[in-house]
């Protein structure tokens, strides 16, 4: 065990006076310590957010209205102001813009001029397609070069990007692209994932026939092309998936990049919509959640340069798929000038040392992962050799244990290891870490800039060296512009501002103590969180009740600090029905199938009840708490249930 607080690593003159955040300060004119910083960052947003506009030189014009005006949940920022993502990202001449590798050994190199080039090829290929501003394009591909293309030539159109990664299911992915009616679907044949290939044709068949907005499919035969040994935009696609696809016109992505046309941008208005993202409560369908140019661009370029010391020359790594906000925030790279390396593959394939073999090949400069793979490389006994040119390492997706800390500190003596906690709601990290806080075994060092977290009691009365719910008290530029069709937003509203008017609560358990550092604890929410991937519980009992057998189902994720946790089901059968091993197959196989791999409940147990309030609601919290431990008596009012006899059925989880 590794106490909590334990000094870990401090930093040097040296890395204070070279630190990005350093030059920053001398630029402002301040000095003295990070709070002081963050305190005027929060206390005077206009000013605060006009600097990192003019302090990276954002190409756009910043027009004549207030920076900010409102409270939230309506506040708006730099009225007047237009503005491209993809202008921004593109901005930088020379180098090598991004790197690909795959589990299978590939790689792909491509400078900044090849990247304008294809982004220019297939921006005039979606021109041909009749997509124009506003309009959605939708990508069903893994973490591949084509998609971080086809995302910028989408924003370079002022259209707006939205993916899901192939390992979801159809189901899922449906409910998330048919909300937003996309023009465009573009999509793999197939991918390997920890050494197996899954072929993905019938399932983009499906997915496509679901959208009737859809003009045209253009399908990548990433698959094919890789078992061929040959790069996919060479391949076009076979005609017998292509000849199934019913809606608009099918091409392959050489069709796509096929005429070259000059590279422009449309300026759009700050909160202009960029990319749709998605996270699910407790009921309801994904939520499409909508972030605007102006607010990703300035984030991004004050998180990536500031809170993991990223600009030119650095390369840049996280694990992650296209379905998570990891990956917008990885390509973000191209802002500040770093190199994102894009990795499609198993973390822990050939090796539960494979990520880290790609930090040492590539020269990787910030290496990023989820907190359980740091765990999980501990406890293989993991050696760290050839990171040379690493200076930070970064966590998220859950808590890391202080003795996540201390084994990267033992492996990597000198290296940061910095966790970060935000969401993709903001697609970003509220708290994190810079260079100029020493690191502390399980602690968040620092509040980011120009995000007003607190930590409130349930009354919304601030807390500080106790655990209370993590809330924002000022607007973000990154927070959403909207959800998707949600007319009066009605459901952005109740999604984070109906416990705390005026207050964003985000869900999260945090204690916030008085130096600025924190504590996250996990989600005080019952959304599903496996393996950094958020999902909601309404998702999974959509694919569950489906069947005859089963006549109720609650899901728990008993995650928590430094424990991924186990996934438990517990079904209420119907009349005649039993729990039998063929039906246990059945339903982890279709959960498997249409939402994902990684939402295939540990266990799976029968209840003659599931626990509801008097007006009907599935109580997932309390029986939560049950599992962690929490006396049935205590976890939930009976008064305010319609079966309180139910929840003596429910045990702590163990193992």
């Amino acid at each position: 065990m590794v106490a909590e607080g334990e000094l870990l690593w401090e930093p040097s003159e040296e890395v204070v006076a070279s630190a990005r955040l350093t030059r920053y300060l001398e630029w402002l004119g301040r000095s003295g310590p990070y709070e002081d910083l963050w305190q005027w960052s929060v206390d005077r947003p206009a000013e605060f957010w006009t600097s990192i506009w003019d302090y990276f030189g954002v190409l756009g014009e910043r027009g004549d209205g207030p920076v900010v005006s409102g409270e939230m949940p309506n506040a708006r920022w730099f009225a007047g102001s237009t503005i491209n993502y993809a202008e921004n990202a593109l901005r930088h001449a020379e180098g090598t813009a991004v790197v690909f590798v795959s589990e299978d050994g590939a790689r792909q190199e491509l400078s900044r001029a090849e990247l304008r080039d294809e982004v220019a090829r297939v921006r005039a290929g979606l021109v041909r397609l009749g997509v124009g501003r506003g309009d959605r394009v939708a990508g069903y591909l893994p973490n591949i070069p084509q998609a971080l293309i086809a995302f910028l030539a989408t924003a370079s159109l002022g259209a707006v990007w939205s993916a899901g990664s192939p390992d979801f299911g159809v189901a899922s992915i449906v409910d998330r692209f048919k909300q937003i009616e996309p023009k465009v679907l573009i999509a793999v044949d197939g991918y390997r994932y920890n050494g197996k290939r899954y072929d993905r044709s019938a399932a983009v068949n499906e997915i496509a026939a679901a959208l009737p907005t859809l003009r045209a499919t253009v399908w990548i035969p990433y698959l094919a092309a890789a078992e061929e040994g040959r790069a996919p935009q060479r391949a076009e696609p076979a005609e017998d998936p292509a000849a199934e696809t019913p809606h608009g016109e099918v091409i392959g992505w050489e069709g796509l990049r096929a005429e070259q046309e000059p590279l422009e941008f449309e300026r759009v208005p700050f909160e202009h919509p960029l990319w749709i993202l998605y996270s699910s409560g407790t009921t309801g369908l994904p939520k499409p959640i909508v972030h605007g140019h102006g607010g990703v661009v300035l984030e991004h370029l004050k998180s990536l340069a500031f809170h993991q010391d990223l600009g030119e020359g650095e390369v840049f790594f996280w694990y992650t798929t296209t379905g998570w906000m990891m990956w917008n925030y990885l390509v973000g790279a191209l802002l500040v000038g770093a190199t994102p390396v894009l990795y499609d593959g198993a973390a822990t394939y050939p090796s539960a040392a494979a990520l880290w073999r790609i930090a040492g090949s590539e020269q990787v400069t910030y290496f990023g992962v989820g907190a359980p793979y740091i765990m999980a490389s501990q406890k293989a006994g993991i050696r760290l050799e050839g990171l040379e040119r690493l200076r930070g390492v970064g966590s998220t997706g859950s808590p890391l244990p202080p003795e996540g800390f201390a084994w990267v500190a033992s492996q990597l003596p000198g290296v940061p290891v910095g966790s970060f906690s935000g969401g993709t709601d903001v697609c970003t990290g509220f708290v994190g870490a810079t260079l100029l806080h020493p690191i502390r075994a399980g602690i968040i060092p620092c509040r980011s800039l120009g995000a007003k977290v607190e930590s409130y009691d349930p009354a919304g009365r601030p807390v500080a060296g106790e655990v209370g719910e993590l809330v924002v008290t000022r607007p973000m530029p990154s927070m959403p512009v909207m959800f998707w069709n949600d007319p009066g937003g009605r459901r952005y509203f109740e999604s984070y501002f109906d416990v705390y008017p005026g207050v964003w609560r985000h869900g999260d358990w945090i204690k916030l103590n008085k130096d600025g550092s924190c504590v996250i604890y996990g989600r005080s929410d019952s959304t599903l969180n496996r393996g950094g991937v958020r999902m909601g519980t309404s998702e999974f009992y959509r694919v569950v009740e489906r069947f005859d057998e089963i006549a109720d189902s609650l899901v728990i994720d008993t995650g928590r600090l430094g424990q991924e946790g186990r996934l438990l089901l517990y079904v209420t059968l119907a009349p005649g029905a039993t729990l039998t091993e063929e039906l246990r197959r059945s339903l982890c196989g279709a959960l498997r199938e249409e939402l994902s791999p990684r939402h295939v409940p540990d266990e799976i147990h029968a209840v003659p009840g599931i626990p509801r309030t008097l007006s009907g609601k599935k109580l997932e919290v309390p029986v939560r708490k049950i599992l962690l431990g929490t006396p049935v008596e205590e976890a939930a009012n009976p008064d305010a249930m319609a079966n309180p006899e139910v929840l003596r059925h429910f045990r702590p989880a163990t193992g």
